[in-house]
């Protein structure tokens, strides 16, 4: 009775207005996840929306492919255009089936009339390149907005820790590049860079000097959030969070207006530098597929072909995330794979070359910013030399072992924590909550050196090979040597005591990271996942590695190494163990696996190491499987009640349609409308007592045979306007949906036909239809009701909403009973 209670409420267009104009911290919580409960909604179902009687809907036509030629028909009848025909209202899913019957006629029609003219001829060719002209926009201005978000958070990133006294705008790495003062050993000292000490105490050592280069560092992390998060509360509540989950969910055909609006892009890519930039644990590489997709939906509103039809707008928020991804990770074929494989609803061959094209033009521009000054589109490109041995599968797949039982503890924790800070006093205050994890953050992660630094860099030391040109304490190893050189050119030598005190460091680095990534993903600030779960995977098999490396070492006689690793070689890479410890990390997170691969093959550059990341990813996958096989990302569009089906899900249970219909036995009967037997009284009173989006249309009360499908939105705007220009519509004038009109008395009032705004063509199901059926039409078609008949009779109807419902108390049936045994 409780689930009904909640299943009945619905949600209007003013929770978005509270949304917007929040002026609280319990409000701002709401935004993101409370007020947005789509379990609680009647968004997506057509017989059970949420809409006042009489108000101005916004629903498409339903089911069948007769939607488009409806909407014809009902414009031909009114003469003129309607506003808001063919629109969808906010928290509402769209119709799949009926936006590819208007593309469609919109192509015939251009088509038509190209041969009439050059004018007609020029208006086919611009609406044909319209296609590849707004994904180069796209990927221009994701590569653009990349460059930017790298450099300002690398500059603020270093603020915290001093600033570069010949030229404020350079972080400290740029400061100290003309610098003829460094040496090999300290290559990040210089004079032109002053830490907070020396410039506010005048001393550059001692625990004065730490003391004060330790507050500054919180305060200006401190500060960093709280502008960040306060942002993100006035102006763009949408801003916050990774937007993945988000994006998914609209790409299976939901709206959310302003989700990805000017307002939305442009206080994500403020908020996104600083939030990096405070040091709290997350990335910015989710984030950017948010911004790219933003950048899309802006620039496909040029263009009619895009502005007019949400299912093509689909198609190009699916190119935008690939060159997200692309920018993201300097990935552009792992961008387009990620697409495909993990945000994409519908993925068109069309959309595959788009989407690649967006992905190398948003690379290219990022390349040619060249951001980080090393000639690469990530700060953390790595290449190694050395191949790698049969025997280092074993660790290998331990590492995937790890990355999944990692990914299934991140997801259920996350999950519980975000769940409970809905519940609890302290998560309605969320400027308060980021300042609290801030300050943490910065507190205990400044006197680890491995914590103080920025993640990406972090990750780029421990993927880093040792070499003669590295100063890192990761390669300080004792020199076999004559002592002519300090650090040998290959790492097999025993470890110096700065290798263990940095084997130490990356341990407590690593509890940390886990700690407080469970507790950062979910904040009120734009927040990736992808960064943080590398920077695990990589301390993590950094660790392995170096200690693969010394077991060789000192045991090269073992018959595992004794093939391989002859005294003196080349033999173990650590940096190897770190790249496929951040990849095993990152799937058992994301449950991604072929683009996982991609993505981290082309930030090494080597088919070499193809076999390792499989094997790890994979392992990591299946051992996270083994918990549960929802991803991070899955998890968060259940938490917020997003009405998303997903692909992925096999459906196994042996239910008909008759089983998961509306109504059921005890509910209230369906509300129909007959063909041509009810007054304009009648009908306005069944849409006045009602709240149903839609109503079926039967023969009569006595045969109930189906005829077709009215949306509540037509039926109010033909009154209306049947009203407006028709003389003698009075309320007691018949209604028919027939062809013809039926046989009326002579001193019978004028009568009203809707015909042109009924879909002749509803989807139907028999009620002996397998549900596993049901769900895989509503998947591959997108639709958002279906009609259940028995021998041409009409019984009910199942909604996506019914379907989510189903699903999830068949979850909750069977999880019992695998706890039981």
């Amino acid at each position: 009775m409780e689930s009904e209670q909640l299943f009945s409420r619905g949600l209007g267009r003013n929770s978005y207005n509270s949304i917007t104009s929040a002026s609280s911290d319990e409000e701002l919580l709401d935004g993101a996840g409370v007020i947005m409960d789509f379990h609680t909604t009647e968004d997506d179902s057509l017989l059970d929306g949420d809409t006042s009687p009489g108000s101005n809907y916004a629903m498409p036509n339903g089911g069948g492919g007769a939607g488009a030629s409806s909407s014809t028909h009902l414009l031909d009848l009114l003469e003129e255009p309607i506003p808001g025909v063919g629109t969808y209202d906010d928290f509402h899913t769209i119709d799949w089936v009926r936006e590819k019957c208007k593309d469609r006629e919109r192509h015939r029609k251009i088509n038509s009339k190209k041969k009439e003219s050059a004018w007609e001829f020029s208006k086919s060719l611009c609406d044909a390149w319209s296609g590849w002209l707004v994904v180069t926009l796209t990927g221009l201005a994701s590569g653009a907005l990349a460059g930017v978000i790298d450099i300002a958070a690398d500059w603020l990133n270093d603020l915290k820790e001093g600033v570069c006294l010949s030229a404020m705008w350079f972080n400290h790495e740029q400061c100290c590049w003309d610098s003829n003062e460094t040496t090999f050993a300290e290559r990040d000292k210089c004079p032109q860079w002053k830490t907070w000490a020396e410039l506010i105490l005048g001393q550059a050592e001692g625990p004065g000097s730490y003391i004060m280069n330790y507050f500054m560092f919180t305060f200006w992390a401190l500060s960093f959030a709280f502008l960040a998060v306060s942002l993100v509360k006035v102006f763009a509540p949408y801003a916050c969070g990774s937007g993945i989950p988000e994006i998914k969910t609209i790409l299976s055909g939901f709206i959310i207006r302003g989700y990805l609006g000017k307002w939305t892009l442009m206080i994500k890519t403020i908020t996104l530098v600083l939030a990096v930039a405070s040091g709290l644990s997350l990335g910015k590489e989710g984030p950017l597929v948010h911004v790219a997709c933003c950048c899309g939906n802006i620039f496909s509103y040029l263009f009619p072909k895009y502005s007019k039809n949400e299912a093509k707008k689909r198609e190009v928020l699916s190119a935008a995330s690939a060159a997200g991804v692309s920018v993201a990770f300097g990935a552009p074929i792992g961008g387009v794979l990620f697409s495909l494989e993990e945000v994409s609803y519908y993925f068109p061959l069309k959309t595959l070359w788009r989407s690649f094209f967006a992905a190398l033009v948003a690379a290219f521009v990022l390349r040619s910013i060249n951001p980080f000054g090393n000639s690469r589109l990530v700060l953390f490109y790595v290449e190694y030399h050395t191949p790698w041995y049969l025997f280092e599968l074993f660790p290998f797949i331990l590492l995937g072992v790890f990355g999944g039982l990692w990914g299934a503890f991140f997801i259920r924790a996350n999950i519980a924590w975000c769940r409970r800070r809905k519940s609890t006093r302290f998560g309605k205050y969320p400027v308060l909550e980021v300042i609290t994890v801030a300050a943490i953050t910065a507190i205990v992660a400044f006197p680890n050196p491995y914590t103080r630094q920025n993640t990406s860099e972090l990750i780029k030391e421990l993927f880093t090979d040792c070499g003669p040109l590295e100063s890192s304490q990761l390669c300080q190893y004792r020199s076999q040597m004559n002592g002519s050189q300090a650090f040998p050119p290959g790492s097999d030598a025993a470890a110096a005591p700065g290798v263990y005190t940095a084997m130490w460091q990356l341990s407590l680095a690593l509890i940390f990271k886990i700690i407080m990534t469970i507790f950062t993903f979910g904040l009120k600030v734009p927040s990736g996942l992808f960064i943080p779960s590398m920077a695990i995977g990589a301390i993590a098999g950094r660790i392995v590695g170096i200690a693969v490396e010394q077991l060789a070492y000192y045991h090269h006689d073992w018959f595992l190494f004794r093939e391989w690793c002859e005294v003196g070689a080349d033999c173990i890479t650590p940096g190897l163990y770190a790249m496929v410890g951040a990849a095993a990390c990152l799937g058992g997170v994301t449950r991604m696996t072929v683009s996982l691969v991609v993505i981290v093959f082309e930030l090494t550059g080597g088919l070499e190491y193809i076999v390792p990341l499989m094997a790890a990813v994979m392992t990591s996958k299946w051992v996270g499987d083994a918990f549960g096989r929802e991803g991070i990302y899955e998890a968060h569009i259940r938490l917020n009640g997003y009405p998303f089906l997903d692909a992925k899900e096999e459906f196994t249970h042996t239910t008909l349609a008759r089983d998961v219909m509306r109504p059921r036995r005890n509910d209230l009967p369906l509300s129909v409308l007959t063909q041509d037997d009810m007054t304009l009284a009648e009908l306005q009173n069944i849409i006045s007592q009602t709240s149903y989006n839609g109503f079926p249309v039967i023969v009569s009360k006595e045969s109930e045979r189906l005829v077709g499908f009215a949306l509540r939105r037509d039926i109010t705007i033909a009154i209306e306007n049947s009203r407006r220009k028709q003389e003698g519509i009075v309320l007691n004038s018949r209604v028919y949906f027939t062809q013809h009109a039926p046989t009326l008395p002579a001193d019978s009032p004028r009568p009203l036909k809707l015909r042109s705004i009924l879909d002749m063509s509803p989807f139907t199901v028999t009620d002996h239809t397998p549900m596993e059926i049901v769900v895989d039409i509503f998947r591959k078609l997108g639709l958002r009701q279906c009609l259940v008949t028995h021998n041409g009779i009409l019984l009910g109807i199942i909604t996506k909403k019914n379907i989510l419902e189903h699903l999830e108390e068949l979850k909750q049936h069977v999880e019992p009973l695998i706890d039981d045994i």
